[in-house]
């Protein structure tokens, strides 16, 4: 692929931003001129209704060798790892849930067929709630690309990283960082490092935006700044490719003659993005009590009911604990929203036993859960002098809807069974 900047600088939500990758292809003056340059096309990205206010409008102007219309006719493709909404889940008790890592199969697999549903929640075509998915790949695509109109996706990789070719441009990410793909963009994902491993979230609801800072402040958290956004290029290499589209909560696929990867100039806010969990400015207590995880905030879906998110992007970095006369991790707790957890490496300091990075949980609306028994002990008894949890990076994908675990998280064989005996230890040890 070959690009040349004309704009660069960072890209934030609400952001402008315009890249060429030949001189002269981006129009000036007008969005769709009669005639564009070099023998372009114009097409409008639209990510939100034409209507809606200025400050939640998303849309992207494309100047493309062809317009993406120019494809076959879809038929159906098998997927069933991946389901769409609370539908696709089988029946669960309340129980507190854990995975094992899920392991890498030894059977090629790319990203699209890599991916499988852990748990889900809402309605894709009631355009809420979200997919808790995890992917396990050991080969790139190739000639492949993926087109998602249920929903956007922010990938989380664990393992391995991930080179992402977009309608836009190039994204690459590592562990720690993480991509936010638009809803109805085509992408496709290679794997340098060979087999890997992360975690996606598939919003079908309000798209992912910064949340607000209220008593913070105008700093702090996930700085729009850091977000970047890639440089236009096109590829040049002829032949077909495979369209995979899911629509419906079902996969489609076609063949289309040439690459979807043709997009030599585009200007405008709607734009996959890349975030360095590294550059989060982490808030935290400096007296006393363990704060509420809001603070811990990167991303937020909205929903119709303020302050009750449909989905929050939660991140638990590297950060100082210092508070003094408090139990330092997470207090047990029912929370109304429902917690899905992953670990991208280190240690969680709530779950030192059992909960491994590549692995998962769940603890839906009003189930209790909280520290093991060994977090527990350690915790109340250690010496409270300030100290540094480093080498770690759990996150959570938090939705006022009760997630519904998949036949896959069920029965698929990465299910702690063991996962309640952690908190067995703790007795009762009321002494008056």
């Amino acid at each position: 692929m070959t690009h040349s900047d004309i704009a660069s600088g960072p890209m934030g939500f609400g952001n402008q931003f315009a890249s060429e990758a030949v001189p002269g292809a981006l129009p000036q003056g007008r969005n769709s001129p009669q005639r564009v340059a070099h023998g372009l096309y114009a097409e409008l990205l639209s990510g939100s209704a034409f209507t809606a206010p200025r400050a939640d409008n998303r849309r992207s102007w494309l100047y493309r060798r062809q317009p993406s219309v120019v494809t076959g006719g879809y038929e159906a493709l098998a997927q069933p790892g991946w389901t769409t909404g609370a539908a696709g889940g089988v029946l669960a008790p309340p129980d507190p849930l854990r995975w094992h890592p899920f392991p890498i199969p030894d059977a090629p697999a790319d990203f699209i067929e890599g991916l499988h549903t852990v748990a889900a929640c809402g309605d894709a075509d009631a355009q809420s709630g979200v997919g808790a998915l995890v992917y396990t790949a050991n080969r790139s695509m190739v000639r492949r690309a993926l087109v998602n109109a249920d929903g956007e996706m922010l990938l989380v990789p664990q393992q391995g990283r991930l080179v992402i070719t977009s309608e836009l441009g190039v994204l690459a990410v590592r562990p720690g960082e993480i991509a936010l793909m638009p809803r109805g963009l085509a992408f496709k994902v290679e794997l340098p490092d060979g087999p890997s491993r992360g975690y996606v979230c598939e919003n079908y609801g309000a798209p992912f935006r910064l949340p607000e800072l209220g008593p913070i402040g105008s700093n702090g958290l996930a700085n729009p700044r850091d977000f970047r956004a890639p440089h236009a290029a096109f590829e040049t290499e002829p032949g077909a490719y495979e369209i995979v589209r899911k629509f419906g909560g079902r996969l489609w696929r076609t063949t289309q003659p040439g690459t979807p990867f043709n997009v030599v100039a585009w200007h405008g806010n709607l734009a996959p993005m890349a975030y360095d969990t590294a550059h989060f400015m982490v808030i935290g207590s400096i007296s006393f009590d363990h704060p509420d995880p809001s603070i811990f905030t990167v991303l937020t879906s909205p929903s119709d009911t303020p302050g009750v998110a449909n989905c929050d992007f939660v991140i638990f970095p590297p950060r100082w604990m210092v508070m003094e006369d408090t139990f330092r991790p997470p207090w047990y707790h029912r929370n109304v929203m429902g917690e899905f957890m992953g670990l991208v490496m280190g240690e969680y300091d709530a779950k030192p036993e059992g909960f491994k990075p590549g692995g998962a949980s769940l603890h839906n609306s009003m189930v209790p859960h909280g520290p093991d028994t060994e977090a527990f002990e350690r915790a109340s008894g250690s010496d409270l002098k300030p100290h540094k949890l480093d080498h770690t990076l759990a996150f959570m994908f938090e939705s006022r809807w009760r997630f519904v675990p998949t036949a896959f998280a069920m029965q698929g064989g990465a299910l702690d069974r063991a996962y309640p005996d952690c908190w067995a230890g703790l007795k009762d040890r009321f002494a008056p």
